[in-house]
């Protein structure tokens, strides 16, 4: 009895400790992360500052163009009631195909994912570039459809959901649609059809970037495709021209037509969106006289406040009637080079003898235009257009949803405790096509600040953490901390800037650090085509300049390649080196 009331008695010293410990954690807002193979980020700051908006300003009744700036591709869209939503393609970033919402068409929300889940795509082993490819999203009898490409696994596929927020279902395979940019067209009379890009009739190119358009029926009930493709576009607009890569098609029906909205002239410089109709579904169609309905190409490129590459669109019709276009372009900041990739932009459409016009489609898309005629919405979110500032003090439970990883997470490595995040020094790196340890956002301006506090022992010099302006694995500005070969914490540039498969990366610049400081605060500034990279080790000091007019070519597609835009991030690896 005595040594079971000894035992009662310890365990009641044991419970009275533990429930004393809750207070202790809620009156510390910020708890150091023990794990010591974990990076811990302390806050995440981005700032916008773009000139083009410092010394201007719009009305309510007006909006900014792009209205989701940033890496924000291949735009579609369709209305529910009074709401709009709004799908963009993602490549290999995961949570894949974001989905955004609005009521007015200027202020947008992301209120999930379609793709969330490894079992919905695992883009591991792939470049970045590859992945989900220019999706559609439609809405028929309470569900909603996200149909799309995923070049890296299924091919073309459909997602339904009853709540565009998710969850979203598994992958329905569509074996038999070939090539990429799917649309998903419900009829009047029930029927749906599939609209997709593919290859030229029998595989034999007229010309290079020869293309084509076919299309489907779709049994929605049976989920899957009816009796054979049959070709409804070849080539473009004008075979005589020698039209390249039309892509990207949209089936519309107003007034007895059908029109088919395509883009053309590729991805690059010379993109432009077309227009087709036919009074049966599957034509014969007749292209538009007045053919582009949109581009860029033939304006003057030293214009102020350029936009250019501008395809891709999607239509919506408004309650009262009007027409809006999503489509994406691009800012340059000289040259074709564009860093932030290619962005969501809005114009209207006119209907002129049944033939739609994106006004404005072959002037100079402005800045600052005339918004929809719909109610303003009065909710309160975090811009994604003009300039604007974002803070994140990681005292959620989960990541907000502008945050990403590259490629699909097998396992989870980072953990949100005690308003800190903290990602795990793992054995992949930066340096490979895999999912390393990466949490990022946007670049969403041509000028912009970027900081974050970082907390990070280092114990060997294959390990580094920081902070990384990246547009792939070969093309990147890392400034992080590790431990040089004379075993001195130190704070490093390096920059990435490889052509082949033999390159490698280089430091450029470099400076020790004080061994006790267990604090590092890391910035990067961007000024269009230059970024500068600074440090310091107290929350009171100022900042160390580490590298100044860094050139960030290396960052634009045209220099880097493939479809994507720069993203800001965190990172850690133990075997960076």
């Amino acid at each position: 009895m005595f040594e079971t009331a000894k035992i009662n008695l310890k365990s009641a010293l044991i419970v009275l400790i533990i429930a004393t410990l809750p207070c202790k954690i809620i009156s510390q807002k910020k708890q150091p992360i023990a794990k010591s193979n974990y990076a811990s980020f302390d806050w995440f700051d981005y700032k916008g500052k773009d000139d083009a908006y410092v010394n201007v300003s719009k009305s309510d009744s007006e909006y900014y163009n792009p209205i989701l700036a940033g890496f924000y591709p291949d735009p579609s869209i369709c209305r529910v009631g009074d709401k709009f939503y709004l799908v963009n393609s993602s490549f290999c970033y995961f949570p894949g195909l974001p989905i955004s919402e609005s009521t007015d068409l200027v202020n947008w929300k992301q209120i999930g994912n379609a793709i969330t889940r490894p079992e919905q795509g695992d883009f591991n082993n792939s470049s970045l570039s590859r992945g989900m490819f220019a999706p559609t999203i439609r809405y028929h009898k309470g569900i909603f459809y996200v149909i799309c490409t995923n070049v890296s696994g299924v091919g073309n596929f459909i997602v339904t959901a009853k709540n565009p927020a998710g969850p979203w279902s598994n992958p329905i395979a569509l074996p038999n649609v070939k090539g990429i940019d799917p649309d998903l067209f419900f009829d009047e009379d029930g029927k749906a059809y599939i609209t997709h890009n593919g290859p030229p009739p029998n595989n034999v190119s007229v010309h290079d970037g020869h293309r084509a358009i076919y299309m489907f029926e779709y049994d929605v009930a049976n989920k899957k495709t009816v009796g054979e493709a049959k070709l409804v576009i070849n080539g473009g607009t004008d075979m005589a021209i020698k039209p390249v890569w039309i892509e990207g098609p949209h089936v519309i029906k107003k007034a007895g037509y059908y029109y088919l909205i395509c883009a053309q002239g590729g991805t690059g410089f010379n993109h432009s969106e077309v227009v087709f109709r036919s009074k049966n579904i599957f034509g014969p169609y007749e292209s538009y006289a007045n053919n582009p309905i949109m581009t860029q190409k033939n304006l003057d490129p030293n214009r102020k406040n350029e936009v250019s590459t501008t395809g891709h669109a999607d239509f919506v019709e408004l309650p009262n009637g009007d027409w809006w276009t999503v489509f994406l372009g691009c800012r340059p900041y000289g040259m074709d080079l564009y860093n932030t990739g290619r962005e969501t932009f809005m114009m209207p459409v006119e209907w002129k003898n049944n033939w739609p016009e994106i006004v404005g489609g072959n002037q100079p898309i402005p800045m600052i235009n005339k918004r929809p005629n719909l109610p303003l919405s009065k909710e309160k979110t975090e811009p994604l257009s003009g300039n604007f500032t974002s803070h994140d003090d990681f005292t959620s439970d989960k990541l907000d949803l502008k945050w990403s990883f590259i490629r699909t997470p097998l396992e989870k490595w980072y953990d949100l405790k005690g308003g800190k995040l903290a990602i795990k020094a793992r054995k992949e790196s930066i340096h490979t096509e895999t999912n390393f340890s990466f949490i990022g956002r946007r670049q969403q301006h041509l000028k912009f600040e970027a900081s974050t506090k970082l907390e990070f022992t280092t114990t060997d010099t294959l390990q580094a953490a920081g902070l990384v302006a990246f547009q792939n694995e070969k093309h990147f500005l890392l400034i992080g901390k590790r431990l040089n070969a004379n075993n001195k914490q130190e704070v490093f540039l390096e920059k990435a800037a490889i052509k082949n498969d033999n390159g490698k990366s280089e430091i450029i610049a470099k400076s020790e650090i004080n061994s006790k400081a267990k604090e590092l605060y890391l910035k990067i500034e961007g000024r269009a085509r230059f970024y500068d990279f600074y440090y310091k080790t107290s929350s009171k000091g100022e900042w160390i300049l580490l590298a100044k007019d860094i050139d960030g070519v290396i960052l634009s597609t045209k220099e880097a390649g493939g479809f994507v835009g720069t993203y800001l991030a965190m990172y850690a690896s133990s075997n960076h080196f």
